[in-house]
């Protein structure tokens, strides 16, 4: 899964080098000059055919990296490039998996020497904005324009969920396709609510009326991820957005003054702060990591705990038998909220580029349209037990309990689902800045009137920072 909380001394380094052309090499002490943009030199494009819409030239190698992290690349071995082979059996695979993406691949996105497709994402993730705001990513429109691979009638676009190509979209252009669709919200243990009668809320007070039940059994209501705060970010925007609706995150995205000190985001900081204050959080979980905190809420020791649907395949290897994966929205803070409860925040996430300067940047696009393919998306899910954003891809696929819960909810929110782009968009706002606040927040160190206006400085930074590009939705 994607992790944009990458050291940024070294984001800073890649944004210098590309903007100044010049990058020392490791090992070196010579400079490798930044390649103009526009595309590689050695670029090649095949003919374009009913059966070969992106003109794919069918005898060239493909270069591709992906990130080995919490789904592993046997999806990419296993699935998509046999796919690929199959269709071009003169082309040339040329696989590597890679845990620091930016540390692989940094020097030759300078250099103008890039693979032709990379699942870059990780600790070690290249800023997505800052490779576009520096061309050197190629327009993905030909991808979702062409026919599906399952069905030459239908576009690949609309194969995909809502919000699906926008995720992705820089400046009115594609320019990153991601594959997961992740479903984020409250996470419960069914097996242990069941015994004792609990019933997931459906609004604040009966959070908190059910959160003081549970103390009482010996079980803390919350767990978090301490270390991590930004887990708490996506509770913290959902019920805002479900309390004022979702025009507050477009103000967050958008850089609109005061957007952070919107009534609704303090009243969710409220919330959220009032859980410390009640005693409700897990003792030490602000301290804690995703793994610490995360291992005690499934040895019991909390009810609920935020995070995204990788949650049920990150535990698998430590949680007990008996454990039954739940999931549930976050609840309504107001009776007369703008968005009912089943509305959740879900995000396409895991991102795959196809870099501007590669030497074949269409087989790169044709490589998107297989995993894109209902074969491809299946795959995906069977393998690394994620959702996608292919429309019908999980259906008749055996989920375990967690993501079935997960999917039941994405379908009972329908049109109710809320996103934003910030974090994409401006990763230093997002971190260390936003998440730095949250934590702090919930540490009980900044009440819920400097956790507000800290957020609000650090989108002032960025609205008078005329070094980066802004983007708008």
């Amino acid at each position: 899964m994607t992790n944009f909380s990458a050291d940024w001394s070294r984001r800073n380094f890649l944004r210098g080098a590309l903007a100044t052309g010049a990058l020392v090499l490791p090992g070196t002490g010579f400079l490798a000059g930044c390649a103009t943009s526009g595309g590689g030199q050695e670029q090649t494009e095949g003919e374009k055919t009913a059966d070969n819409p992106l003109g794919v030239p069918t005898d060239q190698p493909l270069e591709i990296y992906i990130f080995n992290g919490g789904f592993g690349d046997k999806y990419a071995t296993g699935i998509h490039e046999p796919m690929y082979k199959k269709k071009y059996p003169d082309a040339t695979i040329n696989h590597k998996a890679e845990v620091d993406i930016a540390g692989a691949l940094q020097s030759r996105f300078v250099g103008g020497n890039p693979p032709d497709f990379v699942n870059d994402s990780g600790d070690g993730q290249i800023p997505l904005g800052q490779l576009v705001s520096d061309d050197q990513l190629y327009d993905l429109t030909d991808l979702f324009d062409a026919p599906s691979w399952d069905d030459s009638g239908k576009k690949v676009r609309d194969t995909l969920v809502p919000g699906a190509i926008q995720q992705g979209t820089f400046g009115g252009k594609p320019f990153v396709l991601h594959l997961a669709l992740t479903v984020f919200g409250l996470w419960y243990n069914k097996t242990l609510f069941d015994k004792n009668g609990w019933v997931p809320p459906k609004t604040w007070a009966e959070m908190t009326a059910l959160s003081k039940e549970i103390k009482g059994a010996g079980v803390a209501p919350w767990a978090y991820q301490g270390v991590h705060a930004r887990y708490m970010t996506w509770p913290l925007l959902t019920m805002a957005a479900k309390l004022a609706g979702p025009d507050v995150l477009k103000g967050i995205d958008n850089l609109e003054k005061g957007a952070w000190q919107h009534e609704a985001i303090k009243e969710s900081a409220n919330a959220l702060l009032g859980l410390r204050t009640a005693g409700y959080y897990l003792g030490g979980t602000e301290g804690m990591d995703h793994i610490q905190s995360q291992n005690a809420w499934s040895e019991g020791k909390a009810a609920f705990i935020p995070c995204g649907s990788w949650l049920e395949s990150e535990q698998k290897d430590v949680t007990p038998e008996g454990f039954e994966f739940a999931f549930t929205p976050e609840p309504l803070l107001s009776d007369d909220s703008a968005m009912p409860f089943e509305t959740i925040y879900a995000s396409p996430g895991e991102p795959y580029i196809v870099p501007k300067q590669a030497k074949n940047p269409r087989g790169g696009l044709e490589y998107m349209r297989i995993m894109l393919s209902n074969q491809g998306a299946k795959g995906f899910t069977e393998e690394v037990s994620s959702l996608t954003v292919v429309q019908g891809a999980a259906d008749g696929v055996e989920l375990p309990p967690g993501l079935t819960s997960a999917k039941t909810a994405l379908g009972a929110a329908g049109d109710n689902i809320v996103s934003w782009m910030y974090q994409t968009w401006y990763a230093k706002m997002w971190n260390p800045g936003i998440n730095a606040h949250i934590g702090d927040l919930l540490a009980g160190r900044k009440s819920v009137d400097e956790f507000t206006a800290a957020c609000e400085a650090e989108a002032q930074k960025v609205r008078d920072d005329d070094s980066i590009t802004k983007y708008t939705r």
